[in-house]
């Protein structure tokens, strides 16, 4: 296994330290499925691919107010 750094929002890294460890090899690993299935499909553009991610989010619930708050959160 090789790692990598990700950043991430501070409310989502401290859940993840708080995390258990079997927990966290848990989120690693699906983490670690969700990047290679997103880069398995090369014919899917960046754009295409990040398109997709966002209108997932959206029908969870993310609004554009809530992700501004989310990339501004300190």
């Amino acid at each position: 296994m090789r790692s990598i750094t990700i950043p991430l929002d501070p409310d989502t890294a401290r859940a993840f330290e708080r995390a258990s460890t079997d927990e966290q090899r848990k989120l690693c690993l699906l983490l670690s499925l969700q990047l290679r299935a997103l880069t398995a499909t090369p014919q899917k553009s960046l754009d295409a691919i990040m398109d997709e991610i966002g209108q997932k989010a959206a029908a969870q619930g993310l609004t554009p107010e809530i992700l501004e708050s989310l990339l501004h959160a300190e």
